[in-house]
């Protein structure tokens, strides 16, 4: 597989690039995204066996339990950046890091509905409060550590609804490649 066919597998959706201007119609469509993605990730692992549950999307990725969990974890550290970032001036945020999160024991051995509850749990609080959030707050900023930059909670709504996409898309795709 030549380089071109592992980045389109590996950002089947296209890599994530910050939106120059958000609008009030982009924030009611990453809201919209953000609040359908437990129902559809529930439905595309669902019936899944044993076997498939642990198949990468990818060569060198992850399988589909560990972006299950993996969208758990992420998730619930974007609902805190998004209250750190409304409570606080400017807070500085840690990254993570994710690929070391993935090896961990909650990945391979907690079972998927603990992740899919949490999610559809997690997400309607999560779209509760982005609904609540006035243009000013939208654009109240917290430091990225890891990119050293200000980041607008705008654009972090924006970065998350691509999130979505970007591993629903990675599961979709392996199940249509591999006929499942």
């Amino acid at each position: 597989m030549d380089n071109t066919e592992l980045q389109k597998l590996r950002f089947p959706v296209g890599e994530y690039s910050p939106p120059k201007n958000i609008t009030p119609e982009d924030v009611k469509r990453y809201i919209a995204t953000i609040e359908a993605f437990p129902g559809k990730l529930e439905h595309e692992v669902s019936g899944l066996n044993e076997e498939q549950l642990n198949t990468p999307y990818r060569p060198g990725g992850w399988n589909i339990r560990q972006v299950v969990h993996h969208v758990g974890d992420s998730h619930m550290n974007s609902m805190m950046r998004f209250k750190l970032t409304l409570t606080e001036d400017v807070p500085a945020i840690k990254p993570y890091f994710e690929d070391r999160w993935a090896e961990l024991a909650d990945y391979k051995d907690t079972p998927l509905e603990v992740s899919l509850n949490l999610l559809k749990n997690l997400h309607v609080r999560w779209v509760a409060l982005l609904k609540s959030l006035n243009p000013k707050q939208l654009k109240r900023k917290f430091f990225h550590l890891e990119h050293n930059r200000e980041i607008p909670l705008d654009e972090l709504m924006a970065l998350y609804a691509w999130h979505c996409d970007h591993h629903l898309a990675h599961l979709t795709g392996l199940k249509e490649r591999m006929g499942w």
